[in-house]
């Protein structure tokens, strides 16, 4: 997602530089040095980490998710680390009066389809992070939603390999840049919270190569995160934290990893196995049934189990991720960081990624002409909702109405302010905005023929369960519904996780994806509403029709198992089988299977038209295609439109040639301006072929179809076969 300038055209670039970060050599020398001073009660001490939030954390800990003690007279400082891609959590309030800003959940992020906004939302967690004392944050997830209704959809970015791995990165690369290590996480294949420590997610080699794997490659390439973090789950029958498959043959053999491996907080089993696997840390060890790195690592490095060599590599690794975001100079105290500047930033990045998915009769924008307006729940009077878990932000003034727990942590229901009806009550001055709450039959009652309604919908997905489907919560598709048959015009506004069903989509006059906005989530509601901001991002999701049209129509009873940390087992280890879809998730599998989805990857809408013209593809003498295309604003206000590339492979055994989003631009344009953009489809391994027996990816000889489209399956505003020579590239 590389942008450039030249001759006024707009070029887009996808591909990233494998390899380690610029400079690892002299940080693993630097680290190496500390490691030959030391003894092997300090090497130990630094490979396990315990939850910073709880009674026995560290007593130097600034209250967090981890804090590792240092080793004084080798200048190594103490320092600590914090969830998540959202923003600095402060789980339990253990750092009261805690000022800290809210980012949209990932996913809204990835509507964006910015990977400049990505970097932006990093740059300025990652600022936020460092203000506050930490040295590393438990960002960058990643994995690909194969299960819109998993409970953590809502912290991934999308169902495709190329856009989830440039965003990703880009995110990572952001909060990296100012001085912070991130993880990139869950590694890998983690799409279900039901059974998440007692489940394997079952994929051939192949199949995983070519999707999740290559997803966490381009975000690898993109963002160089210094640490990794496996999930909960098993990968073909082996924890993810003990998989040597993952971790040492892929992460740190195929791709030269150089940081460390960190396991999730409760997610070690073993010592030996672990360690040789390539674990490098045990992480949260309280969640744990033992201090496998701890005592028995001793024992095993005493008796030779696990050699001296691996050990100091470990912690070799660990320092050398330090020595490259400045973590060996002083041990980070918390200091102030521009609060509003950044408000102002998430309430950006919360704008553009709302998804206009109907406007039928121009319902929106609503002005003060419009008449009376009538806000209705959703709980738009205290604030938009957030996702649950390790990742929800607290800021001041945050409302919580209910939620769970994980491990005697609790797990809020959080509302974020601003409350989307004071932010429309300013955005529309002139004009009477009244809010009603209740059951469908009192808010009914109340609603005027001539009434302009928007109601806001909720669901609330949290890490540790998933949903059971997806259906709005409760009785909001009847208020819709009941609603709709009583106003002049309906508007529904909804905050989710991802795919909701809408029986009332004929009902209702237009329906914007808003997500979970964070901290500026009102206010980007009501700019979008108010049309002081044109709406412009594009689904990262398929939203089904039903869900008889998933690859695993069925959800697994979550009473059936433990899926939490920390708490005891119950039932079988169960399995789910991913080759159903293998590496055609999302828009893929529905092409694959001749479904059409309600609406798809790709699609959003806009309060102004664009044109494209000029449309050229072309290849560099058989080598990377491009598309260039002029885009105008045809309409009479400033607008963001998306472009997307789709390209399908020819038709090779064993292989899938559906198409896949080969690239992408975004253009900001005024109204009548144009401009010259060229795509490069320069990341050709989403349409390679990976070997398995023969590790390495195979671009094939022959005709590739390109597709210039406004989402995955909208009819191509040009369609051309460009003929590609073989190539062969690194696993």
């Amino acid at each position: 997602g590389r942008k450039s300038m030249q001759d006024n055209t707009l070029t887009v670039s996808f591909r990233a530089d494998p390899g380690p970060w610029d400079g690892w050599q002299k940080d693993w020398e630097i680290a190496a040095e500390l490691v030959g001073r030391m003894t092997l009660e300090e090497k130990l001490s630094l490979v396990s980490s315990p939850m910073a939030s709880m009674p026995d954390a560290p007593e130097e800990a600034i209250g967090s998710a981890g804090c590792t003690v240092g080793i004084e007279h080798l200048g190594i400082p103490t320092w600590d680390e914090s969830d998540a891609s959202l923003g600095v959590t402060n789980p339990n309030d253990v750092r009261h009066d805690d000022v800290t800003t809210a980012f949209p959940s990932t996913v809204a992020l990835g509507a964006t389809f910015s990977p400049e906004l990505a970097r932006l939302q990093g740059e300025t967690v990652g600022a936020q992070s460092r203000a506050k004392g930490f040295t590393v944050q438990l960002a960058g997830g990643v994995n690909l939603v194969r299960e819109p209704r998993g409970g953590r959809v809502f912290e991934y970015i999308s169902e495709d390999v190329l856009l989830s791995g440039v965003v990703a990165g880009s995110a990572v690369a952001g909060i990296q840049s100012q001085g912070v290590a991130s993880t990139l996480k869950h590694f890998a294949l983690n799409p279900q919270e039901t059974g998440r420590v007692m489940v394997s997610s079952d994929l051939s080699e192949k199949n995983l190569r070519e999707s999740d794997l290559l997803a966490f490659q381009i975000a690898l390439e993109h963002g160089q995160p210094r640490t990794i973090m496996p999930g909960y789950n098993m990968v073909n029958k082996k924890y993810a934290s003990e998989n040597a498959f993952l971790l040492s043959e892929v992460l740190k053999g195929d791709w030269e990893f150089k940081g460390f491996v960190m396991s999730d907080w409760g997610a070690t089993h073993s010592t030996e196995h672990a360690a040789w696997a390539g674990l490098d840390r045990q992480s949260g060890r309280q969640l744990d049934t033992a201090h496998y790195f701890g005592e028995p690592l001793k024992e095993a490095v005493a008796a030779g189990r696990v050699s001296t060599a691996r050990l100091d590599e470990m912690v070799t690794r660990i320092l050398a991720v330090l020595s490259s975001v400045g973590g060996l100079d002083e041990r980070r105290r918390p200091t102030s960081f521009p609060a509003e500047e950044h408000a102002e930033i998430a309430e950006r990045i919360a704008e553009q990624s709302i998804v206009l998915l109907k406007n039928d009769g121009s319902a929106l924008p609503i002005t003060s002409a419009t008449g009376r307006v009538v806000i209705v729940g959703g709980h738009a009077d205290a604030g938009v909702l957030a996702g649950g878990g390790s990742t929800t932000v607290t800021p001041p003034g945050w409302v919580h109405d209910g939620g769970v727990a994980i491990a005697q942590l609790p797990l809020p229901r959080a509302y974020h302010p601003p409350a989307p009806l004071d932010e429309i009550r300013r955005r529309l001055p002139d004009s009477e905005v009244v809010f009603l709450d209740g059951e469908v039959t009192e808010v009914v009652g109340q609603i005027h023929a001539d009434d302009h309604v928007v109601v806001f919908a909720e669901n609330w997905a949290t890490e540790g369960r998933d949903l059971p489907d997806l259906q709005l919560e409760g009785r909001q598709d009847d208020l819709i519904s009941a609603v709709a048959g009583a106003a002049e015009s309906t508007v529904v506004v909804l905050e989710t996780s991802g795919p909701v069903l809408m029986p009332w989509i004929d009902e209702v006059d237009a329906i914007l994806a808003a997500w979970y906005g964070g901290s500026g989530g009102g206010a980007a509601i009501a700019a979008v509403l108010s049309g002081a901001a044109t709406p412009s991002g594009r689904l990262p999701l398929s939203f089904p029709r039903s869900e008889d049209q998933l690859p695993r129509v069925e959800m697994t009873d979550p009473g059936l198992t433990t899926s939490n940390p920390g708490e005891p087992r119950r039932g079988s280890y169960l399995s789910i089988d991913y080759d159903i879809e293998g590496a055609d998730i999302g828009y893929r599998w529905f092409e694959r299977q001749g479904e059409e989805a309600l609406f798809p990857f790709g699609f959003g809408l806009s309060y102004t038209t664009f044109e494209y013209t000029d449309i050229v593809i072309a290849t560099a003498g058989g080598g990377d295609p491009s598309v260039e295309l002029t885009v105008t604003n045809r309409g009479d206000r400033q607008g963001i439109d998306t472009p997307q590339v789709y390209m399908a492979p020819p038709r090779v055994s064993d292989s899938s040639s559906t198409y896949r989003l080969a690239g992408w631009a975004r253009v900001d344009l005024d109204p009548g301006e144009s401009r010259r953009v060229r795509i490069r489809l320069d990341e050709m391994r989403i349409c390679a072929s990976f070997d398995p027996d023969d590790p390495g990816w195979t671009v094939h000889e022959g005709d590739y179809s390109i597709r210039l489209a406004r989402n995955a399956a909208d009819r191509p505003v040009l369609e051309q076969k460009v003929r590609l020579n073989g190539t062969r590239l690194r696993p």
